[in-house]
C-alpha cells in the first residue's frame, strides 16, 4: 500500500474554513484557481478538492484514504467508512447545520404525518426518506438541482433544507416543523486505509491536530507574576481550562501563573487581576490546545 495519504477536502463554501482549520493546525494549504488538487507542505499528503456531498463515497471506495465531509452526507450515502473525529466548525459558526422540514407560513401542515401523500423537494433524498419511514409517512420525495426554498407551495408541498441560521428560510416564508438531522464535519476514513498502520497514524496525526486548533478557537494564554500572599485570590478570580501553571521565579516572594480562557472573559478578568496584585500581564494567542 502507498505510503502517500491521499486525503479529501471539501470544495465549495468549507473550503477556505478548512484551509484556515488546517493551517491552525500547522499545514499550509494552497489552492490554484484552476486545479482540484490543492499543495499541501506535506510530502506524505496529497490533496483532492471534491464536494462534500461525494467524499464520503469515494472515501468508502478506497479511491481516497480520508477525508472532511458531513454527518449528513455519510448518512446520505449509506457509506461503509471509519469515523475519526468530529470537527466543531462550519462557514458560519462553530455549531451544527440542521436539516429541516419546512413548508410555508401559511400551510395547515402542523406535523411530518400530516405529509402522507404529498410532494417534498429536496438535495438530501435518502436522508429525507428515511425520516419518513421513521415516522411512517409515504410521500414522494423529489431531487432538487438548486433554489429549493423557493419550491413551496407551487413546486413543493414541503422542503427538507439545510440551515445554519434559518435565515433563508424566513426570508422565503417559510417555517420550521420539524428537524431531520443534526450534522456537523466529521474526519472519515477507509476502512482499509486505517488498518494499514502507517497510514492510521497520519490519519490520528492530523486528526489530533486538527482538533487541537478547534480547542484553541476562541481561547487565549494569560501569564503573569503573582505575589505569593495574593496568589490564592488571583486563582479565584482565574477561570481555567483546567488548573493554573504556577512556576518558581528567581525571587521567592513571586509565582509565575499560566492558563487558557476564553477569549470574551479577557477584558473583564484582566483589571480584576491588576487590583489583586498581578503584574507583567501577558495575553497571548493560541493555535492548538491539546487536551
Amino acid at each position: 500500500m502507498s505510503t502517500i495519504l491521499r486525503l479529501g477536502l471539501p470544495a465549495g463554501s468549507l473550503q477556505e474554513a478548512t484551509a484556515e482549520l488546517f493551517r491552525r493546525a500547522g499545514y499550509k494549504i494552497s489552492f490554484s484557481s484552476r486545479s482540484y488538487f490543492p499543495s499541501i507542505d506535506d510530502d506524505e499528503i496529497e490533496c483532492m478538492l471534491l464536494r462534500a456531498q461525494e467524499m464520503a463515497r469515494y472515501v468508502a471506495d478506497g479511491i481516497l484514504d480520508a477525508g472532511l465531509t458531513g454527518y449528513d452526507w455519510v448518512v446520505e450515502t449509506g457509506a461503509d467508512v471509519h469515523e475519526v473525529a468530529e470537527l466543531m466548525f462550519s462557514k458560519v459558526s462553530r455549531g451544527p447545520v440542521r436539516w429541516v422540514l419546512c413548508v410555508p407560513n401559511d400551510s395547515p401542515v402542523k406535523s411530518v404525518k400530516d405529509l402522507e401523500g404529498a410532494r417534498i423537494a429536496t438535495e438530501a433524498v435518502g436522508l429525507t426518506q428515511q425520516y419518513l419511514a421513521r415516522h411512517g409517512v409515504t410521500a414522494k420525495v423529489e431531487f432538487s438541482w438548486g433554489a429549493t426554498e423557493v419550491k413551496p407551495p407551487k413546486l413543493a408541498d414541503a422542503i427538507v433544507e439545510v440551515t445554519e441560521t434559518g435565515n433563508s428560510l424566513r426570508a422565503n416564508n417559510l417555517r420550521i416543523v420539524d428537524e431531520v438531522l443534526r450534522s456537523t464535519t466529521r474526519f472519515i476514513a477507509n476502512q482499509n486505509a486505517y488498518r494499514d498502520p502507517a497510514k492510521r497514524q497520519k490519519i490520528d496525526d492530523i486528526a489530533l491536530m486538527l482538533k487541537g486548533a478547534i480547542a484553541a478557537d476562541g481561547k487565549v494564554g494569560l501569564m503573569m507574576n503573582v505575589p505569593k500572599e495574593h496568589l490564592s485570590k488571583i486563582i479565584d478570580i482565574l477561570p481555567s481550562l483546567d488548573t493554573p501553571t504556577i512556576s518558581s521565579l528567581a525571587d521567592d516572594h513571586w509565582v509565575d501563573v499560566n492558563t487558557v480562557l476564553d477569549e470574551t472573559v479577557v477584558r473583564k478578568i484582566i483589571p480584576r487581576l491588576k487590583e489583586a496584585g498581578a503584574r507583567g500581564i501577558v495575553e497571548y494567542p493560541l493555535n492548538k490546545v491539546i487536551e
